[in-house]
């Protein structure tokens, strides 16, 4: 399959910047240290509180005019069903249709129905989730938005958080990337190195799930991946077939433990005072967990969403206040 270009993330800069927020890359005064400095990139700032709406913002708005007030139709671990359902809105499209797996968080459920999508519980993980609900797209005729597979307006969306990440600090040498279908860390790398040739990625994933180091070490794009009950459910499931095409571009996997992503949240909340979903924190949780091997002077985390599961916030505080 062949590759995203730098110029294909150009041109989706242009054309989602007048609809988008420009999110922070703020210093981490208790992640840096050592002789390097930590900065947070802040995904979960955007209005949708995740960077899926740089997507599904790029894909939408390149539809013709009379596609763009039909509705629309996506598959979701959850955020990219809220971004969908939001800029479906933005637009003053009909309400998108959104298929979810059952184990989404009630906090993504609400904000996709906030937004006025409809919103269809399929399947008891997001693989399960996908072959149900494009089954059900298929029959329906619904115009699907793919937020992870092989869609390159989707993937050029995405990739704008590593063009905003290296004019916001051209020193930064590492880009740690929470990696679900792998689409942000890819595109990220295609932009920073874009920019920067010689900057480093790291694709960061759960144990739980390992589809990513499978793909790579084997030489195939697992689509489908059997994983672990985990609190990333935005990590679990198969690899992309265009992030997979690209996965060269990456440097670095760094699998991390779930008991290390919960610490990670509570750290993000107690900390650096931002709220953090799991997949979110998960860079955070690599590099407690990893520490000088993650190379870097200056190393930019993608806290890449913000709609965290209340409970697993209520539990970490629980175990802290004893």
């Amino acid at each position: 399959m062949e590759q995203l270009a730098f110029g294909e993330i150009l041109e989706a800069e242009k054309r989602i910047r007048p609809f988008l927020r420009e999110t922070p890359l703020e210093k981490s005064i208790y992640l840096s240290g050592g002789g390097r400095n930590v900065f947070l990139k802040l995904e979960c700032q955007q209005p949708v509180r995740a960077f899926k709406i740089r997507g599904a913002l790029n894909k939408i708005l390149s539809l013709p005019k009379e596609a763009q007030k039909e509705g629309v139709a996506a598959v979701s671990s959850g955020n990219h069903g809220i971004a969908v359902a939001y800029v479906s809105r933005l637009l003053g499209m009909k309400p998108a249709t959104v298929i979810v797996p059952v184990n989404t968080p009630d906090s993504k459920i609400e904000k996709i129905r906030y937004y006025g999508a409809q919103v269809l519980l399929m399947g008891d993980c997001f693989d399960e989730a996908e072959a149900l609900g494009m089954a059900y797209i298929r029959e329906k005729g619904y115009r699907f938005i793919d937020g992870w597979d092989k869609d390159r307006m989707v993937y050029a969306g995405q990739g704008t958080v590593g063009l905003e990440i290296m004019r916001q600090n051209p020193q930064i040498d590492m880009i740690l990337a929470p990696v679900g279908g792998g689409g942000l860390c890819t595109s990220t790398a295609t932009a920073a190195k874009g920019i920067r040739p010689n900057v480093r990625v790291g694709a960061v994933y759960s144990e739980a799930c390992r589809a990513w180091e499978a793909s790579v070490r084997d030489g195939r794009a697992y689509h489908a991946f059997p994983g672990k009950d985990s609190i990333c459910e935005a990590m679990v499931g198969g690899i992309g077939e265009l992030s997979y095409a690209m996965h060269d571009r990456v440097d670095d996997g760094f699998a991390v433990k779930e008991e290390n992503i919960r610490k990670a949240m509570l750290h993000a909340v107690a900390r650096e005072k931002i709220v953090a979903e799991a997949a979110g924190a998960a860079p955070i949780a690599a590099l407690l967990q990893y520490g000088e091997r993650i190379l870097g002077k200056n190393i930019a985390l993608i806290i890449s969403g913000g709609n965290a599961d209340n409970r697993i916030l209520a539990e970490e505080f629980a175990k802290t206040l004893g």
